[in-house]
């Protein structure tokens, strides 16, 4: 059984990777100089940091480096994970049930993201955690996304509610909704249609889930969280602000990340909009979804193989 820190080293080893690879392999033990930094910021600019973390990490390198010219790439690597630590403080976004049931979680995102996927994934986890839940399957512009969750749900033993392809999509979260209350579900995990953010008429249809669900319980949907793809670095970013002025964003969840080498641009997207990342995809299987952790994501990253390495500051 892997640990939780295995999985996100396991997840993000593409990420790590391509980071020692770019960065001259100098996170090993050898001593660092001024070409081997300069190296190194290319290399953080690579992984989809962003400028104003690049510029930190680099900033803390070289004032390390002043002191200790006999500074090695471990402790670099160190330095880096401890600056990302700071940056990515009061990001766990952490998903709590509310008093009166069903807990309603809405997951909004382009086509593309992995929303239909982590809808049944979510709900798996939530259920290893001793919840019970019910899924909407509120994507009804699209037959597939219907048939997709159908089949994770039956695969997981998760019960659902579906449409026809083409109904009202606020129709079958309120159906959804009215189903959870009456079997007492402890969530209610809506999948809704994959938009394109600057579509205004289908941000509405959004609205439109929202008013009804609110009809019901006025603090509904509870969590409204966007699903991104960590795969296209920091394009993500307007992505988020437009879904969050439009729907009201409680935070995110970001998938992909086994599959690329910009994992950095979670850095970003928090660092810019500040909206806490509830969970993280690490792989295809639905134990991969899991729930984000700093500490395990910053050693991660840089390739620190202790999951007990002092990060303090």
């Amino acid at each position: 059984m892997f640990s939780l820190f295995k999985k996100f080293k396991t997840g993000l080893s593409r990420s790590a990777k391509n980071l020692i690879d770019q960065a001259g392999g100098i996170f090993g033990s050898k001593k660092l100089d001024a070409t081997s930094i300069e190296t190194l910021e290319e290399a953080l600019y690579a992984a989809d940091f962003g400028v104003e973390t690049t510029e930190e990490i680099i900033e803390e390198v070289q004032a390390a480096y002043r002191k200790d010219k006999d500074l090695r790439g471990k402790e670099v690597a160190r330095i880096g994970a401890t600056v990302l630590k700071r940056v990515l403080e009061g990001s766990e976004g952490k998903l709590e049930p509310v008093e009166s049931k069903p807990t309603v979680v809405s997951l909004v995102g382009v086509n593309g993201s992995g929303k239909t996927t982590t809808t049944a994934k979510l709900g798996y986890d939530l259920k290893e955690d001793g919840g019970t839940v019910l899924l909407a399957a509120c994507d009804t512009f699209r037959a597939a996304a219907i048939e997709q969750l159908k089949t994770w749900a039956d695969r997981l033993d998760l019960d659902l509610v579906a449409g026809q392809h083409g109904a009202d999509a606020a129709a079958v979260a309120y159906d959804g909704w009215q189903a959870a209350k009456s079997r007492r579900k402890d969530f209610l995990i809506i999948d809704t249609a994959g938009r394109l953010h600057t579509k205004s008429h289908l941000m509405e249809e959004l609205a439109k889930i929202k008013r009804v669900l609110k009809k019901h319980d006025e603090s509904a949907p509870h969590y409204s969280l966007l699903v991104v793809d960590g795969g296209i670095g920091t394009n993500s970013i307007e992505q988020a602000r437009i879904f969050h002025k439009s729907f009201g964003l409680d935070g995110l969840i970001v998938t992909k990340l086994d599959g690329t080498s910009r994992g950095g641009a979670l850095v970003g997207i928090y660092r810019e909009l500040k909206l806490p990342i509830y969970f993280i995809a690490l792989g295809e299987k639905a134990e991969d979804l899991q729930p984000f952790s700093i500490e395990h994501y910053v050693k991660a990253i840089f390739g620190l193989e202790s999951e007990g390495a002092d990060l303090s500051t």
